[in-house]
């Protein structure tokens, strides 16, 4: 019997490409798969979560082991990663769907993003509000498949050289510690 624990966080920063691919790297990660939560409408199409019509967030869901990796590690990694300062906007992407939001599945990861979300307040670490909401996690609903490890199968596509390897080499030099190691 495997005695391993893991834990499960919901993040939402964005389009969850970009996310996703920067939580994959990350030591104690185990899984991460993008979809949608937040919203009114069971089972939502990227077409519907696209058109602002059902009220999700592109989202990530990531299984890590706690062992590894502390969810504070992975807020640290969330802020690091995108602009918690827009409502409702990430780069070019704009509308409710890429909102800056933290969706909890314990009382104790609730505690911690108040907490983390205190102290960039505090320290005025971005010049601006944090405008980052903290919701009850809701039903998620994976995304299509096609959404899947998007940017590892397609690196080459525009977006992904243009908006996702900065933010990647970024990632690699200011958080070499917490990568997984590549054999």
């Amino acid at each position: 019997m495997d005695d391993k624990k893991t834990e499960t966080a919901i993040f939402a920063g964005g389009c969850f490409w970009c996310t996703e691919a920067f939580f994959t790297e990350l030591k104690g990660v185990e899984k991460v798969v993008s979809g949608y939560i937040g919203g009114t409408v069971p089972n939502p199409t990227y077409r519907e979560v696209c058109n602002g019509t059902t009220g999700h967030a592109e989202a990530i869901q990531i299984t890590y082991d706690p062992n590894l990796i502390a969810y504070e590690d992975l807020l640290e990694v969330f802020f690091a990663t995108h602009d918690p300062t827009t409502l409702n906007r990430q780069g070019n992407d704009v509308g409710t769907q890429y909102r800056s939001e933290i969706f909890y599945t314990t009382d104790a990861q609730k505690a911690s993003a108040e907490n983390f979300i205190k102290l960039l307040t505090d320290q005025d670490i971005f010049g601006k509000k944090v405008v980052t909401k903290i919701s009850k996690a809701s039903t998620f609903y994976p995304a299509e498949d096609y959404h899947q490890d998007y940017y590892a199968q397609n690196p080459n596509q525009p977006y992904c050289m243009m908006v996702i390897a900065p933010k990647m080499d970024k990632l690699k030099k200011n958080y070499a510690s917490k990568l997984k190691k590549k054999s």
